[in-house]
């Protein structure tokens, strides 16, 4: 028995010597952790809060820009909407933000934690650097498409529900995240689409739209006569029709615009809500059509040369 006991005795003196070493270590380790947890605490609510103030801003510029042009929304919904998707894009960034500091705050708190326990930090740094590197080669898509997606929701680029053109896909939002963006187009194929691949994007549903309609009425046709059948049919479509709610401005007859191939061609142009503008381009070609039938103001008919070279003919 007294042979166990001396051969333990180093043992023993080795933990008795270490114990203050190790108290000590543990207190730290302690302390360190509860400093990265109180750090995430504190950086998240800043995080949030500073998230919060950009959100308030942009509705403050967008308000400004609205009452500067003149341009009223007719439905609360409208600006309910806007909210919704600001405060969406708003949790997005901050979720993004919070997990980014969050992996730098445990990962700092890891690395201090294994240097209380005596391990050497340089080799462990250096392996990391070099995984790092290795990654950074093999994921630079990821990287890229990881970056493009903040930016876009960032900067407000645009949101679900948006009608997009952004090159090879057009269509309307149905998801966004940090790496793809899912386009539905009108043929409702679905469209996944990298955010690192988008290098443009066109908005038609953002801020207000503009519903353009060109009619190409017959050559024959009196112009003012057609000036002002028109001017009384957009009229009574901006005050009657149920698509009224939908425009922001009375609409616009820009006047003749084109002239050839037996036509001459009418603008007209309506300022909409976001989104609206091909309902009300659809809604306003039937209304002019019905009003042109009744004031006998005929459409044109493209004039195609004959085969055999002769004088050209309609048809």
């Amino acid at each position: 028995m007294s042979g166990i006991f001396t051969q333990a005795g180093p043992v023993v003196e080795w933990f008795t010597s270490r114990t203050g070493d190790m108290f000590s270590a543990l207190i730290n380790v302690v302390v360190i952790i509860l400093v990265a947890l109180l750090a995430r605490g504190v950086l998240g609510r800043v995080i949030v809060r500073m998230v919060d103030n950009i959100v308030r801003s942009h509705r403050k510029l967008d308000r400004a820009r609205f009452n500067a042009s003149r341009l009223v929304m007719r439905a609360s919904g409208d600006e309910a909407a806007r909210q919704k998707r600001q405060e969406q894009r708003a949790q997005t960034i901050g979720s993004v933000l919070r997990s980014i500091a969050s992996f730098v705050i445990f990962g700092v708190a890891f690395l201090m934690v294994l240097s209380e326990f005596g391990i050497n930090l340089g080799p462990v740094l250096a392996s990391a650097g070099v995984l790092g590197l290795a990654i950074g080669f093999g994921a630079q898509s990821l990287v890229q498409d990881f970056l493009s997606g903040l930016f876009l929701m960032s900067e407000d680029q645009f949101g679900v529900g948006d009608s997009v053109d952004v090159g090879d896909a057009i269509g309307t939002v149905e998801a966004m995240t940090m790496r793809i963006t899912k386009i539905r187009d009108l043929n409702g194929n679905l469209w996944y689409v990298r955010n690192g691949e988008i290098l443009r994007v066109c908005n038609m549903s953002q801020d207000w739209s503009r519903a353009l309609i060109e009619i190409p009425l017959d050559y024959s046709v009196n112009v003012p006569q057609a000036t002002e059948v028109m001017e009384n049919s957009l009229e009574e479509f901006a005050t009657e029709s149920e698509h009224g709610t939908d425009l922001l401005e009375k609409p616009v007859l820009a006047g003749v615009v084109g002239i050839g191939n037996g036509a001459v061609t009418m603008r007209v142009m309506i300022k909409t809500k976001p989104g609206a503008q091909f309902a009300v381009e659809r809604a306003v070609r039937a209304h002019l059509k019905d009003r042109f039938d009744k004031e006998g103001i005929r459409i044109a008919i493209p004039v195609l040369p004959t085969i055999d070279g002769g004088a050209a003919k309609q048809g």
